[in-house]
């Protein structure tokens, strides 16, 4: 049987390999991914998620899941905005999740915390209004069976949501953007989360991720409909939506 291999930046690994090296990468950053987070975006990765839960139509009583959901920002801003809904923090990093969980402030009691593969979920069909992935779906193994798994909780009329570095849409930003997240972004992981290793491995993580139609082809190809994409920023980030209709 031939051994698939997968991106782990620029290299080339098995698909458990990459797993295990990806969730060894968020181990180690857990402590400063939050620092790291506002010193790389300058703070506007904040605006960016309010943007995202801005554009769910989120309704008293929905249920919404939120996957990579990491040290649980977007959870949180859920949480302090609406406060007659459930949360589900799903990561498959244990780390990432117990300092999401410190974090929470808001609704605690309305919040799960699930440790889980986004490619294999463990809810039934027909689960969850909304659901969200963000900064996230770059680092999983095979993006279409967490597409796949989307699809499937998500009740009929739900709605998909992902943020995720993109390809900028003006050659000049995009050049400047390459320059920053290739030579900037991991001088600043090893001085300031002690890692270069983890934030050159964002870097290549970022330039191997899907452009913005290639993802938009992917989610027609799984069964979303209504597909739509929003550029941030000139498309260094992207918010794409998808809606399970049946």
């Amino acid at each position: 049987m031939k051994n698939l291999k997968n991106n782990f930046g620029k290299l080339k690994v098995s698909q458990s390999q990459k797993t295990k090296m990806v969730q060894n990468v968020f181990t180690e950053v857990t402590q400063k991914y939050d620092v790291m987070n506002d010193f790389m975006s300058f703070g506007t990765h904040h605006l960016w998620k309010k943007k995202i839960v801005e554009l769910i139509n989120i309704q008293s009583k929905d249920r919404i899941i939120d996957v990579g959901s990491g040290t649980g920002d977007i959870v949180n801003l859920i949480n302090k905005n609406y406060s007659d809904v459930s949360t589900m923090s799903v990561d498959l990093n244990l780390e990432m999740l117990k300092k999401g969980k410190e974090k929470i402030i808001y609704n605690l009691n309305k919040t799960s915390w699930i440790n889980c593969n986004a490619e294999n979920l463990p809810f039934n069909e027909n689960t969850f209004d909304h659901y969200i992935i963000s900064f996230c779906l770059r680092n999983v193994t095979h993006i279409e069976n967490v597409l796949f798994e989307a699809l499937r909780v998500l009740k009929p009329g739900g709605g998909f949501y992902c943020l995720e570095f993109s390809k900028p849409q003006s050659k000049f930003v995009n050049e400047i953007y390459n320059i920053y997240k290739s030579k900037i972004i991991p001088l600043m992981g090893r001085y300031i989360a002690k890692n270069e290793k983890a934030y050159k491995y964002l870097e290549e993580s970022i330039t191997n991720f899907p452009n913005q139609n290639t993802l938009l082809l992917k989610l027609k190809k799984i069964g979303f409909d209504n597909t739509s994409v929003i550029n941030l920023f000139n498309g260094i980030v992207s918010i794409h939506r998808g809606f399970k209709v049946l």
